[in-house]
């Protein structure tokens, strides 16, 4: 053991030190097989060299994924300092298994609670370069928005690695999560939590498949009147439950309608994700609903709570039509 000592004293590391120490124990049972206690510690010891030997390739290799907008993101090795620039993401690192490698996120990053304890960068929608770089990061997670892309931007022209996220689809959160799972080295971790996901959504799109269609009407905000087309993961949740996004065809994601509009479309069912909001006296016929906002506007494994909800929110509708 003590001729060992120097791997680490000249600039070795305790993994290397562990590595080294395993597999000469292991050498030493195998030259001599004589030993009294060889028989019993041969076959332990060699697996144990060979396991902690893969674990400390892994904890070296180099790791790449494509993210959502085409981007490849390399990392020598996988990510131990971790910055998120949008609650959903944070999430997603924490549902990934890495949430012990973050060191900092955006406001309102509160889910789970150990996410709260994170040195904040600053919002979605106004991001610190400086808070950034402050914290040395070695990957950085972030939604591109209109207030959030400059700085997204400027960090991957100083050559920090950057995950830039865009879900449009359930299936993209499942991807998400194996994804952030390479990067961080959680991809064990990470391709159960993806399993998981996508067990339960086929699990609500069984129960539902079949129901009598509703024409649904998505309020996002109140003023203005702003809703979401058929690209939106929402979208897709009422899809799941068996409802139609009556603005689905409008080209933008997130469209400003009036309220001529909804009336023209006819929804049978209003949804909204608005505290305490209650049914508009210009739309007195639709069912309404309120589903919180983390629960269906953030892209992670929670949206399936969500999509509870809302099919649940749908049944009631069916109910009371017939």
């Amino acid at each position: 053991m003590a001729s060992r000592l120097p791997v680490l004293a000249h600039g070795g590391n305790p993994e290397t030190l562990l590595s080294l120490t395993v597999a000469g124990a292991a050498e030493a049972l195998h030259l001599f097989p004589e030993h009294p206690g060889a028989c019993r510690y041969h076959k332990r010891v060699k697996w144990a060299a060979f396991a902690l030997a893969a674990l400390t390739f892994n904890s070296l290799a180099e790791v790449a994924v494509r993210d959502d907008y085409g981007n490849t993101v390399r990392l020598p090795s996988p990510a131990r300092r971790i910055v998120s620039l949008a609650p959903h993401l944070t999430e997603l690192v924490f549902a990934a298994g890495a949430g012990a490698r973050m060191v900092g996120a955006v406001e309102y990053s509160d889910f789970p609670a150990r996410a709260r304890e994170l040195p904040r960068v600053g919002s979605d929608a106004q991001i610190s370069l400086e808070a950034v770089l402050a914290l040395r990061p070695d990957l950085i997670v972030a939604w591109p928005n209109p207030g959030s892309v400059r700085a997204i931007n400027r960090l991957a022209e100083l050559a920090l690695p950057v995950f830039r996220s865009e879900p449009r689809e359930l299936e993209d959160i499942a991807a998400t999560l194996e994804r952030l799972g390479v990067l961080a080295g959680s991809a064990g971790e990470a391709e159960h939590a993806a399993r998981a996901f996508r067990a339960r959504k086929a699990q609500i799109e069984r129960r539902y498949a079949g129901r009598p269609r509703l024409r649904v009407f998505y309020q996002v905000w109140d003023r203005p009147l702003l809703t979401v087309n058929g690209d939106h993961v929402i979208s897709k949740v009422i899809g799941l439950c068996g409802g139609e996004n009556v603005f689905s065809a409008l080209p933008l994601i997130a469209p400003e309608v009036d309220v001529e509009a909804v009336l023209r479309a006819s929804p049978e069912v209003m949804l909204t994700s608005t505290p305490g909001a209650t049914r508009p006296q210009w739309l007195p016929k639709s069912y309404f609903a309120v589903v919180p906002a983390d629960l269906l506007q953030r892209h992670t494994p929670r949206l399936l709570d969500g999509a509870e909800q809302v099919c649940g929110a749908l049944e009631q509708a069916r109910a009371a039509r017939s």
